[in-house]
């Protein structure tokens, strides 16, 4: 990726909506340093509430000077066009602004699964009008190399000869390239919302505890969210496994409940937007401060968090009489 930075013309790098400040690769901001980008957030409408305008002024602040976009999943059609054909329109009036005949070179970087294949995907089809090239997954690492470039806005020549409309100099190719996760998760519950967020392998972490944390987070934003499951708010996780799987009917032998599966089904569920719609990470000025520290380098480093991290679970054995 480095070494075919120098022939990059601009970057877009994808973040979640839904873990905006967690979804974030401090090693994104060194390897890019002085390059021109476009932060694009995706899964905007997975993210959904009363708090979307207000989430996206905050955001729209923290990357003052940087262009920001929004897209959506892709459930509601219509919108799900608009938004792509805004990144659209930025991209073509990039490249018009720097015009060259061998064509507009972009790269697309982001953490795993966190949707680059699928905004190339919807760029190629709405400027070109063709089916999709890049291959998408529900589990992280479908991507497995730089793409060599994939056309999404016809060149002048294509246009002249009848293919497409509205051509810039060589045309604009999109390099996808695979998800590059963040060298050191801070703690547990960042690793919980990149798990449930999908850009850990479902393999890595019991689906039981993260069904457990995404309880809590349901819990606190309505409980109402499983009442067709459950007669009333629970904290928890195993009663609600029960109710889900017997409602649902998936039953192992003998009717017993398999915990795992009907974990998975629930995780899977909310991905979908089927069990609520939100923002994992609390957006407010003391966090997105926060995080701009730690993006200007003014944060601990690496060593001193690992360290950090250490120290608090060493406490914590000390404080069960484990040590």
């Amino acid at each position: 990726m480095k070494q075919l930075l120098t022939s990059i013309d601009l970057v877009i790098e994808c973040r979640d909506y839904r873990v905006p400040l967690t979804s974030r690769n401090p090693l994104f901001e060194k390897a890019l340093e002085g390059k021109e980008r476009i932060i694009v957030y995706t899964k905007r409408d997975l993210g959904g509430g009363s708090r979307d305008q207000k989430n996206e002024e905050l955001i729209r602040g923290w990357h003052k000077g940087s262009t920001v976009m929004f897209v959506r999943n892709g459930e509601e059609e219509r919108e799900s066009r608009k938004a792509t054909g805004k990144v659209l329109e930025v991209l073509r009036e990039h490249a018009e602004k720097r015009w060259k005949l061998v064509g507009h070179r972009v790269m697309v970087v982001g953490m795993p699964n966190v949707g680059k294949s699928t905004l190339l995907n919807a760029l190629r089809g709405l400027g070109l009008g063709k089916g999709k090239v890049a291959r998408t997954g529900a589990q992280p690492g479908v991507t497995r190399k730089v793409g060599s470039g994939v056309k999404i806005i016809p060149s002048e020549d294509d246009v002249s000869a009848g293919k497409g409309e509205r051509g810039v100099g060589g045309g604009v190719y999109l390099l996808d390239t695979p998800g590059v996760f963040i060298p050191y998760v801070p703690d547990a519950e960042a690793m919980m919302k990149l798990a449930l967020c999908g850009s850990v392998k479902d393999t890595i972490i019991p689906p039981v505890m993260l069904a457990d944390y995404l309880l809590f987070h349901i819990n606190q934003i309505d409980p109402t969210l499983y009442a067709e499951f459950a007669p009333g708010p629970t904290n928890d996780i195993v009663e609600l496994l029960e109710l889900m799987a017997r409602k649902t009917g998936r039953l192992g032998k003998g009717g017993k409940v398999d915990h795992e599966a009907t974990s998975l089904w629930m995780i899977q569920k909310w991905r979908r937007g089927e069990l609520g719609r939100f923002v994992f990470d609390k957006l407010d000025e003391e966090s997105l401060a926060k995080a701009k520290l730690e993006e200007e380098g003014m944060a601990p480093s690496m060593n001193q968090a690992r360290k950090a991290e250490r120290e608090r679970r060493r406490a914590r054995n000390i404080a069960r009489g484990e040590l």
